[in-house]
């Protein structure tokens, strides 16, 4: 062991991350004092990003197997089979600190990373789609961050070749200091040609390939573990940078090379790079690993083994193979002109040894690393006292609407409702020609390639409700997801999700995680929709805003559905003139935490929507079965907005208007029924007597609600007009808010 190592001070093991409570636990797992690299290995495998301490006792009590799941969480990605040999492989995570750092390499770098964990598997990624959440849009950094997000998505997905299909975006002030950019990959793989990341082998030669390691992204995922304090600027040097060209010629080299049987395992390096690709694929195999940094391929001189072990250079992966084909994969790898090295090889040892010029420069075990990383089951507030700690006010008495026509201009027209063409239109979302819905409706659709299947796709969550309720906001992130997977007429399969929390050692804090997680996994059962893969990013606050202001609580989930035949799904845009509405759900009309109260009144009051699950799954059945039948020509599910801003969306989609009637008999005032916010709710459109009849047989509430036709969004019925708005009004208003935040021409 060197010891020309500098000695380990109390201020270097803070500037590590790690608590002296953990520092000690190092020193009883080595039986000495670490060296730098040792501990920095211990650094970026025992922080929260990498080893999930606060949040993995409550991980393991969320649904991760069905009849359709291949894989479940633990591996680079899920799995899940879709059916005549096929599977798809699929992801979210986040990229929330540097993006905030450094908005476009930040978003580039998150997309780069997850398609790795699709094609790690052996998928071809055929989608990609994100979650954003951004601050007030008049924040004077807003503006840039949105821009460098948006165009680091574009600029990275575009040069790779893998559409961008749709995602989310919202906004809201407590993510003024911390933005989330939460990045997801789809992917299609033979169900025999499946990889997983557990090394094997005593003697395999371990194999580095991709592009050379350098010093950036030193301490990212430690970064990622901690709170933005005033100096997110100096941070800038964690922020990694990609290069979508080299991760193009990436995904071919190790599709090539997998057509093969030269693979024995393999794993991207992502999070704190070398050092957690070598660690995880060691200990999966209960195996040891040996490294000779000297024959790591670098792009800088003089680097140290703590450098190259910590740097999170993109672009990169980890393999074993089997003896003797060395040669063989080496020539793939060269004719990709991408670096190919031998650096290694497995052990019996249960070490990860590392040798550098001569010196063992690490010699640590690698249980503590990885089986042994410290687990916090953290206190959390109850229930009651969280809500007291929220201090939600209750809803009270509201003013009925002055004029719902202006109301729902306004909302249209409102951020969180807004149309989002801005930003889908920097993305390309047509490339690889099987895109089959594009951005802009409820689920995205992909062809898989050479057949008539379709994969949708959607992503959500509705924030102010996990803030007000945790419990009830995590049951709706999930069935808002398998809603609009069952809205184009896709059978929900499975879930990703990318749980953004802010510091889990604030009780308030862990009360939000581990109510969203107690919602999410009742939702998940209840609708067979189980969770197969995902991350956490925690510590999403910032003192920078002045006061340590938190980031509300945001479970985004990304889910994909199963179609058997594309030509036979639906899309949200009215089709004819002078066709039925109908709604199918119940409507009570409730207003609490939404958009219509918090845009027209300034008022984030009153409990989140209840979420009745059942009602839920009855629901979208009968969509599903409406869809499969042809009886219906539309289908939107009703979110954000309320009802009128659904049949809004719907009117603009078809360029055709629609008058809808108030249920004048109902208690429930005016500007409930439109705005209300109630779940489990569809907008459906075709022939009102056979959709009612198929939903009284089912059992599941419906109503005719109005018909196509004109060119405005109306209330009211042949006796009294009582509100309107011109589709051409409604138009720039929903069109209008991005380019003119933006600069950009319409």
């Amino acid at each position: 062991m060197s010891s020309s190592a500098p000695q380990i001070t109390p201020e270097t093991v803070a500037e590590h991350g790690l608590s002296p409570e953990e520092y000690d636990r190092v020193l009883k797992a080595l039986g000495r004092e670490p060296n730098l690299t040792e501990l920095g290995i211990f650094s970026v495998m025992w922080s929260e990003h990498c080893s999930y301490k606060s949040s993995r006792i409550h991980l393991k009590k969320l649904p991760t197997t069905g009849p359709q799941v291949i894989c479940g969480p633990g591996e680079n990605a899920g799995v899940v089979d879709i059916g005549d040999g096929q599977a798809a492989i699929f992801k979210m995570e986040s990229h929330n600190h540097p993006s905030y750092i450094e908005p476009y390499q930040g978003a580039a770098t998150g997309v780069g990373g997850i398609l790795r964990d699709v094609f790690t598997m052996g998928a071809r990624p055929v989608a990609n789609m994100n979650a954003l959440r951004f601050g007030r849009p008049d924040h004077p950094k807003m503006k840039h961050l949105i821009s460098g997000v948006v165009h680091g998505i574009g600029g990275y997905g575009n040069c790779v070749g893998v559409p961008t299909v749709g995602g989310e975006v919202n906004f809201h002030p407590a993510y003024d200091g911390n933005i989330l950019v939460n990045a997801m990959t789809v992917g299609v793989a033979d169900t025999d040609k499946i990889f997983y990341s557990a090394a094997s082998g005593v003697g395999n030669p371990i194999v580095y390939v991709g592009s050379k390691t350098g010093r950036d992204g030193i301490h990212g995922a430690t970064m990622a573990s901690a709170d933005f304090g005033e100096d997110s600027e100096e941070k800038r040097p964690t922020v990694q940078v990609g290069d979508p060209f080299t991760e193009k010629l990436l995904i071919e080299a190790c599709l090539e090379l997998m057509a093969s049987d030269a693979i024995v395992a393999i794993q991207d390096m992502g999070a704190a790079g070398l050092t957690s690709s070598s660690v995880e694929m060691a200990s999966k195999g209960g195996v040891g690993i040996r490294l000779d940094m000297d024959k790591v391929p670098q792009r800088e001189a003089g680097m140290t083994a703590y450098e190259m072990m910590l740097s999170e250079s993109q672009e990169r992966m980890l393999m074993v193979l089997q003896p003797g084909k060395e040669a063989f994969a080496e020539a793939i790898f060269r004719k990709w002109e991408l670096d190919f090295a031998v650096i290694g090889e497995v052990t019996d040892t249960g070490r990860m040894v590392l040798v550098h010029k001569g010196e063992t420069v690490c010699d640590i075990p690698l249980a503590p690393l990885a089986d042994d990383a410290p687990l916090y089951d953290r206190p959390a507030l109850p229930r009651e006292d969280y809500k007291a700690w929220a201090a939600v006010k209750p809803l009270g008495e509201l003013p009925e609407s002055a004029d719902i026509g202006a109301d729902l201009l306004a909302l249209m027209g409102s951020p969180d409702i807004a149309s989002r063409r801005w930003i889908w239109e920097q993305y390309d979302h047509m490339v690889g020609a099987d895109t089959v819905q594009r951005p802009g409706g409820d689920a995205a659709v992909v062809r898989v390639h050479g057949t008539q299947k379709g994969i949708a796709i959607s992503t959500d969550c509705t924030p102010r409700y996990c803030y007000a309720d945790p419990y009830e906001g995590g049951k709706q992130a999930i069935a808002e997801c398998y809603r609009n997977l069952s809205a184009v007429g896709a059978t929900p399969l499975a879930v990703t999700n990318c749980l953004n929390f802010a510091n889990p050692q604030r009780p308030e804090i862990m009360a939000q995680l581990t109510g969203c997680l107690e919602g999410m996994g009742d939702a998940c059962r209840a609708l067979d929709f189980p969770i197969v893969s995902g991350n956490v990013s925690l510590y999403n606050e910032s003192k920078a805003t002045g006061g340590g202001s938190a980031i509300l609580p945001t479970p985004a989930i990304g889910g994909i559905g199963l179609l058997p035949n594309i030509d036979i799904m639906a899309t949200v845009a009215f089709k004819a003139e002078a066709e039925d509405i109908v709604l199918i759900g119940d409507t009570a009309g409730h207003l609490g935490q939404s958009i219509w109260l918090r845009e027209i009144h300034g008022r984030e009051d009153g409990d989140a929507p209840a979420v009745d699950l059942a009602g839920e799954r009855q629901a979208a059945e009968l969509v599903r079965a409406l869809v499969a039948a042809g009886e219906v020509t539309a289908v939107h599910d009703i979110s954000d907005g309320g009802l009128l801003v659904t049949v809004a969306e719907m009117a603009l989609a078809g360029r055709i208007g629609a008058t809808i009637a108030p249920d004048w008999a109902s208690e429930t005032p005016l500007s409930a029924q439109m705005f209300g916010e109630d779940q489990g709710r569809y907008v459906v459109t075709g022939h009102a007597e056979t959709i009612l009849a198929r939903a009284e047989a089912a059992g599941v509430p419906a109503t005719r609600i109005g018909a196509t036709g004109g060119d405005a969004v109306a209330v009211g019925d042949a006796e009294e007009n009582i509100g309107w708005a011109t589709l051409h009004d409604l138009r720039a208003a929903h069109e209008g808010f991005f380019p003119k935040l933006m600069d950009a021409e319409l």
